[in-house]
């Protein structure tokens, strides 16, 4: 993708241009359709704009059509919560599973994957997933205290000790 384009889209999305960046990334893909990031790019500005299902078909072609792993990484990221937000809580569950397994220390899957669990009514597992990111990650001087603790019952929040 022109460097030029891709800072212009971007440009335009942080100003809140969201229009005018979906209108310029549409008419950069009608001629180069299959240009990866270009597609990314256009799914993003369907979400910032809140048409999560008009993104949907341009993620899948981005990600089919061989992002960088920064990008893939984003690209996964914005199509599983999409997935998550319309409802489709498999496909979602399908998606942050795969990221999951080609970036293990991503930690933003983790925390949306969680939220799909929550949504697909796997509560115990979502709270299990969440207390082992807050214990591994919060720089609170409270929760370091307890860290051991709050891993400790991550996963055994049904037991009576």
């Amino acid at each position: 993708m022109k460097v030029s384009i891709l800072k212009k889209v971007v440009e335009l999305r942080k100003n809140g241009e969201k229009l005018k960046a979906l209108e310029t990334i549409k008419t950069y893909l009608k001629e180069n359709p299959n240009d990866p990031i270009a597609n990314y790019q256009c799914a993003w500005c369907y979400d910032t704009l809140e048409q999560e299902k008009e993104a949907i078909p341009y993620y899948l072609k981005a990600i089919e059509n061989g992002l960088s792993s920064e990008n893939l990484e984003g690209a996964y990221l914005g199509l599983g919560s999409t997935y998550r937000s319309i409802g489709e809580y498999k496909k979602s569950e399908e998606i942050f599973k795969k990221a999951t397994n080609e970036f293990p220390d991503n930690k933003d899957f983790k925390v949306f994957y969680s939220m799909t669990l929550y949504n697909l009514g796997y509560h115990k597992k979502a709270m299990e997933i969440l207390l082992k990111i807050i214990s591994e990650t919060s720089n609170d001087t409270k929760i370091k205290t307890y860290k051991d603790a709050i891993l400790f019952y991550s996963d055994k929040l049904d037991q009576i000790f």
